[in-house]
């Protein structure tokens, strides 16, 4: 960086302050030329990631390993040691939901052996070719699709059911909107909905009158895919909350907390990714009985890892005594889960209702 040319205008371009040397004594930054060669650019890089590199391994090395060691690292003041917590959480979010989503999503396929078709098969006629008449149940009984005993039992299913909703993925009681509507225009009083009540019920169904099955789980499988790092990062304020309410208010502030929800969630990140690459060798590992086994322990030991990180990560950044910290730790396991579950529904509800 030293052998970079210097400008001959000693004015800084970032502060305007007067420069007598190499570096702007009010800024810091060098007063070189700012137009450079792609050879300077490509080195530039080259050493920024090497020494981010290495600060990055000797993070994660302790992340994993060492439960609480970067907290209290951080805590203590070693701050240029390791990256910083919220840098090193964004990093591993963003790189742990691009591998995922970039990853194919592979669907297994059974592969059905072809039967040559005999010369004395019965030709059936498809549904479409049919006369309307014989497109129900007694109509496919007499030309041979279904056996009388097929016929009584779907017969028997649909008296029970009342009705078949083929395509509504929840019975809200209404077929559709219009029957909605005219309900809440001419029906008794006891059957009407209130306004709140009307409008998710439009919502839903609009959505199960326009979309198919299919489409419904592919948009609701990629819109909350893609949202759900959000909703992690706004659920760690509460993360951390949760922790302050039940640790010593004196000794820790609610930053502290922060850094250690950072932390924690950059191993879940971590741990995701893992259990995710294990899940993608299953077909490679299903080979054998053997490897079967081997990939069955991995994921394993991976959820009992992710599981089991909390507690001692919690007893050592808050130096409570194992039985006060195992107490503590369980607690705000359990709430945490159960918040998180019930803010994962409303998630998903709410990324439901928001379908195209």
């Amino acid at each position: 960086m030293g052998k970079e040319p210097l400008r001959k205008d000693k004015t800084c371009l970032n502060c305007n302050y007067t420069v007598k040397e190499r570096f702007c004594p009010n800024c810091g930054q060098e007063n070189t030329e700012t137009r450079k060669s792609f050879y300077h650019i490509f080195s530039h890089f080259f050493k920024d990631f090497t020494h981010y590199d290495n600060a990055f391994w000797r993070t994660i090395y302790n992340l994993l390993f060492k439960p609480a060691a970067l907290s209290k690292a951080y805590m203590s003041g070693k701050r240029l040691y390791y990256l910083d917590p919220i840098r090193l959480y964004i990093f591993i979010s963003f790189i742990t939901f691009f591998i995922i989503s970039v990853f194919p999503n592979e669907i297994e396929k059974i592969n059905i052996p072809s039967v040559e078709k005999s010369t004395s098969q019965t030709n059936i006629p498809s549904i479409d070719s049919l006369h309307i008449e014989r497109r129900g149940i007694d109509g496919l009984t007499k030309i041979g699709v279904l056996s009388q005993d097929n016929n009584d039992t779907i017969k028997k299913l649909l008296k029970e059911t009342k009705e078949i909703n083929s395509k509504g993925i929840i019975n809200l009681g209404f077929k559709n909107i219009n029957e909605l509507d005219s309900l809440q225009k001419s029906g008794a009083e006891n059957i009407k909905v209130n306004s709140a009540k009307n409008y998710f019920l439009k919502k839903w169904l609009t959505i199960e009158e326009e979309l198919t099955e299919e489409e419904i789980f592919m948009e609701f499988s990629e819109s909350f895919s893609h949202n759900f790092p959000k909703v992690l990062f706004i659920y760690m304020p509460i993360f951390a909350f949760i922790l302050w309410l039940f640790n010593n208010k004196k000794k820790y502030y609610y930053f502290d907390h922060a850094i250690f929800t950072l932390h924690y969630f950059a191993f879940l990140l971590i741990m995701i990714l893992v259990l995710f690459f294990i899940d993608k060798l299953k077909p490679l590992l299903s080979m054998s009985p053997v490897l079967g086994w081997v990939h069955f322990s991995l994921k394993t030991l991976g959820i009992l890892f992710m599981f089991y990180y909390f507690f001692p990560a919690h007893r050592r950044f808050y130096g409570d005594k194992f039985f006060l910290s195992f107490v503590k730790s369980t607690l705000v396991y359990l709430i945490n889960l159960f918040v998180f579950s019930v803010i994962l529904v409303l998630f998903s509800l709410y990324t439901y209702l928001n379908l195209n």
